[in-house]
């Protein structure tokens, strides 16, 4: 499969007719799918020039009346052409820009030289859940309790891998697999390493670790939105580039 048909595929399967975790619904209005709950995004959107304005508006409206934020996930072949400049005339404050990219499991992963010490673990116990969580807020800002809570929630929840890396029995790296039913694509999510532990193979370490499991449970693809960081690694490791994203965050906080 090509880029633009893993792509196609993708468009279909996770941002036409999305499978989320528990307590996260989907709601379709008109050409627009969104998921609420704990979070809310905009996950897909098929507008052109003539209705793309009142579109946005009506998102707006909704979000000012929950009284909670949204972010609209624009990806660089959504129509229309210019909906990202629409977003920005509306008040929406975009993200720092990321790289959706997929990796075919048919095939292996590009060799790298990973660190001996580190040790890579499927965890599924609440000292586990506690060394991701400790890595997590040393490294994000966007992290919440609600996010936490839901992780120990889903902890024996098949559809969810959570990986930790050790290094001298330290946690010092942590990642995710999210991995819905009835699709061809598992998601990494949340890679991130301490400082002190960057440049020794432990991300590609983590990113091998959750293949695997990817395939042995039979799905086709990886899929990853890469940060400007990230994007090289991967695609050394065989990642190909399928589209530009970008989120576009709204408050719809009352005063």
């Amino acid at each position: 499969m090509t880029p633009s048909d893993i792509l196609a595929r993708y468009d279909i399967e996770m941002r036409q007719d999305p499978t989320l975790e528990p307590g996260i619904r989907i709601e379709r209005v008109g050409s627009v799918v969104r998921a609420a709950g704990r979070f809310n995004c905009i996950l897909y959107s098929h507008l052109n020039p003539e209705n793309v304005d009142a579109a946005i508006v009506e998102q707006k409206a909704h979000f000012r009346e929950a009284g909670t934020e949204v972010e609209w996930k624009v990806y660089a072949h959504d129509p229309p052409a210019d909906l990202a400049a629409r977003l920005a005339a509306a008040g929406f404050i975009a993200d720092d820009p990321e790289t959706l990219m997929a990796f075919d499991l048919a095939k292996n992963l590009a060799e790298g030289a990973t660190t001996s010490s580190v040790d890579i673990r499927r965890i599924r116990d609440a000292r586990g859940l506690a060394d991701l969580i400790e890595v997590n807020k040393a490294i994000w800002t966007h992290g919440s309790a609600s996010i936490y809570e839901s992780y120990a929630q889903r902890r024996h929840d098949p559809s969810l891998g959570l990986y930790v890396a050790y290094e001298d029995g330290e946690p010092v790296a942590a990642a995710r697999l999210e991995m819905p039913a009835g699709r061809m694509f598992a998601g990494l999510w949340g890679g991130c390493t301490l400082a002190a532990h960057r440049g020794r193979g432990i991300f590609r370490a983590l990113v091998a670790a959750r293949a695997k499991e990817a395939r042995d449970r039979g799905y086709r693809f990886l899929n990853v939105d890469a940060a400007d960081t990230s994007r090289p690694i991967l695609a050394r490791l065989g990642f190909l580039v399928l589209t530009g994203v970008t989120g576009w965050r709204f408050s719809g906080a009352k005063p």
